[in-house]
């Protein structure tokens, strides 16, 4: 599998991510998410509209570009959280998840307007921005946790006491070991 944070608990490894993805947490997770693409949709298709069409056309623009990356990372962010629900339901493994990954491309995607132009942005598109914003940070953390490669183990260094160690061994030990 690859790459999860692990614990000791009982003197067993216990893989934290994978007792995560069926919690009550995955859950709320996944129910916050699909929340919030019925939120966008209902918003852009009604209200969203008719606020579009009050805008001035450099208005109208920032409002298209933050609608269309509003959109295109709750599509991504929702993708990734139904992979996930397959994998909490048995209908595939991680592995089978990790290998379908590919076609599910979560990545960081903020705000591509100018702060200035953002703010000016009617108040429920920002809001529904910010909202998919933590839902991203959420779903990339646990993404990094499933689906990271290990960290290669560090080669150990030996500290300066364990050099201070090992020189007293070798000037304490019998003549015939210092050989």
């Amino acid at each position: 599998m690859a790459g999860n944070v692990q614990s000791l608990h009982g003197g067993k490894m216990v893989v934290l991510a994978d007792r995560m993805k069926g919690s009550p947490a995955f859950k709320a997770l996944f129910a916050d998410g699909m929340k919030m693409v019925e939120a966008a949709a209902a918003y852009l298709d009604g209200p969203g509209r008719d606020e579009a069409k009050q805008l001035n056309r450099a208005m109208s623009l920032a409002y298209a570009t933050e609608s269309m990356r509003l959109t295109t990372r709750l599509m991504q962010l929702a993708s990734w959280l139904l992979l996930q629900r397959a994998v909490n339901d048995g209908e595939m493994t991680l592995a089978q998840a990790a290998a379908e990954k590919h076609k599910v491309r979560v990545t960081r995607q903020d705000i591509a307007t100018a702060r200035e132009a953002y703010e000016a942005l009617p108040a429920r598109l920002r809001e529904l921005s910010e909202n998919s914003l933590r839902l991203q940070g959420r779903v990339l953390h646990l993404d990094q946790m499933l689906y990271a490669p290990p960290a290669a183990a560090a080669p150990h260094a030996p500290s300066a006491l364990d050099m201070q160690i090992d020189l007293l061994r070798q000037a304490f030990a019998p003549q015939r070991e210092r050989a």
